[in-house]
């Protein structure tokens, strides 16, 4: 048994797709689309309204020698049944014509696109749709009445350029009041701007005064002083080539605090007592005696021959 539901089907080799009948239709034949009220209307059989939005199942034709440059012009058939409440059902007793299933019909237009009533309801008053008729209609009055009187025609650009230089007037006089306001509000910012700026200026020169202040009271309290290098201690430092220590003989620096009455103290007076009784030796002393020079001919094991005397 071959599969009922399938996508392909099976055509023999000499299968002829243009010996199959065509079919026929009516130039004009009517479809069945599902489409919107597309406004409010009033059904002229039951009376009842019909409003924008409301679906129906409607018939769609093309309109036979109707056409807006060439547009075509579409016409849609629907029915208005009205559902039968308890409440219309009361009502019915005294207006039996409220169950109807009248045909109501309307087609496009697209001239103003939009669409318009044709039998069986007409449409409610729209205002906004009024004044634009009443403005159309009174151009086109303006326009014939132009061709016919030209003094009426100078006569209405006079009052239109007239009107024209009212709004343009009006115009400059709103750009100018922005424009002053505009400079109002900048001139404010640029001096909030400028007291900000002062404001930052003198906590700036308050803050670089205080740090001055300080670093003279710092320089009063503290400062360094070089002091000589002792003999024999334990700053002794190598040569380069690391042979012979010799002995350091750069003097260091000491940070020492003074007094509060700003008298600055002895150099002396702050070192230890055995540090003073070193230096006081030394500088009493005799001076260092000088190493005898060393014999480096000997140390090299070279013997100098003495020339012998010559006997005459």
């Amino acid at each position: 048994m071959s599969e009922r539901k399938v996508l392909n089907k099976y055509f023999p080799p000499d299968f002829d797709p243009s010996l199959i009948p065509r079919r026929r239709g009516p130039k004009n034949s009517q479809q069945v689309v599902r489409l919107m009220a597309p406004f409010s209307m009033r059904c002229n059989t039951c009376g009842e309204y019909i409003y924008k939005g409301k679906k129906f199942n409607a018939r769609k034709e093309t309109v036979d020698g109707e056409d807006y440059y060439g547009i075509k012009i579409f016409r849609f058939y629907i029915k208005w049944c009205v559902i039968a409440s308890s409440y219309i059902l009361a009502f019915t007793e005294s207006h039996p014509s409220t169950l109807c299933s009248a045909e109501i019909t309307f087609k496009t237009d697209p001239k103003n696109t939009d669409y318009s009533a044709e039998h069986g309801a007409s449409r409610n008053f729209e205002p906004w749709r009024e004044e634009k008729v009443v403005e159309e209609e009174d151009r086109l009055a303006r326009l014939e009445e132009e061709e016919n009187n030209p003094m009426k025609a100078l006569e209405n650009r006079t009052v239109d350029a007239k009107r024209e230089m009212d709004i343009l007037d009006a115009l400059q006089d709103i750009r100018a009041r922005n424009a002053r306001n505009e400079r109002v509000g900048q001139a404010s910012d640029l001096v909030s701007r400028m007291t900000a700026e002062e404001e930052e200026t003198e906590e700036e020169r308050e803050r670089r005064l205080a740090e001055e202040e300080d670093e003279k009271l710092v320089r009063e309290v503290f400062s360094k002083v070089s002091m000589p290098a002792l003999p024999g201690g334990s700053s002794v430092a190598t040569d380069s080539s690391g042979d012979l220590p010799t002995e350091a003989t750069s003097p260091q620096l000491v940070t020492i605090k003074r007094k509060a009455d700003d008298v600055e103290p002895d150099l002396r007076s702050l070192l230890p007592e055995s540090t003073r009784v070193v230096l006081g030796a030394k500088s009493l002393g005799a001076p260092p005696a000088k190493k005898p020079k060393s014999d480096l001919k000997n140390k090299l094991g070279i013997k100098i021959a003495k020339k012998g005397k010559v006997a005459v």
